[in-house]
């Protein structure tokens, strides 16, 4: 008897893959309410879960959260939130009320979902104009998205910035890096495979059959291009 396919074993959820405990347990989204309040950081830390360093703010009503900490913070600094005037680095502002070629990060994609974009380390974006009710804001990608202006974000650049130019070095630390967040690693090409691993497997060293695959096919051969619409190079 062969052993398990691979999406088997993950499927069935072991040890090795399955995430980490306590990886995305803190929750690093701003209030989705429109009060307007002040917060302190009170301590600087970093977590399994986020590439970037967190920071943990204290509200006015003594209550306390987790935000992304944007680079140059420092314990005792207080930032704004939902505020019309007055910002500081790291706080929750209007896009509206933000000017252009300030950096910004930790953007809402709808108004009021506590921000879901431009998160990693050393990311940021701007605002490059407005048109009536949208703002275009040009992604670390170079991309511009049109956005509500009732959505918001934080000021600054996200901290840790220069943390992918660090050589990884060995092999172990790699594993870590991604068993953290749930990426199966390393991962093999179908093509280096056996038979019984992948359809593409064997000695042949190439795929040897099609890779387009039907978008109802069985997952064991829910491979390649998936209910793709072409494939191969575009004619000019």
């Amino acid at each position: 008897m062969g052993k398990k396919l691979r999406q088997q074993r993950r499927g069935k959820g072991s040890n090795v893959y399955s995430k980490l405990p306590g990886t995305f347990d803190i929750s690093v989204d701003f209030p989705n309410s429109s009060k307007v309040t002040t917060a302190e950081v009170v301590s600087l830390f970093n977590h399994t879960g986020h590439t970037a360093p967190l920071m943990e703010i204290i509200y006015e009503d003594f209550s306390k959260g987790y935000m992304i900490a944007p680079e140059g913070i420092k314990i005792g600094d207080k930032i704004s939130i939902n505020k019309q005037s007055g910002y500081s680095l790291g706080s929750v502002v209007h896009l509206s009320e933000i000017p252009e070629g300030i950096p910004i990060y930790n953007i809402e994609s709808i108004p009021g979902d506590g921000g879901k974009l431009v998160r990693s380390a050393g990311a940021a974006a701007y605002i490059s104009g407005r048109i009536g009710e949208k703002v275009n804001v040009k992604m670390p990608s170079k991309s511009n998205v049109p956005m509500s202006s009732d959505c918001r974000a934080q000021l600054g650049v996200v901290a840790g910035g220069g943390k992918k130019d660090a050589p990884i070095v060995t092999a172990g630390k790699a594993h870590y890096m991604n068993h953290t967040l749930n990426r199966l690693w390393p991962r093999n090409r179908g093509v280096k495979m056996n038979p019984v691993d992948h359809p593409f497997g064997g000695k042949q060293h190439h795929k040897g059959k099609s890779s387009m695959t039907s978008r109802n096919a069985p997952p064991g051969r829910k491979v390649g291009h998936i209910a793709a619409r072409r494939v191969g190079r575009k004619k000019k």
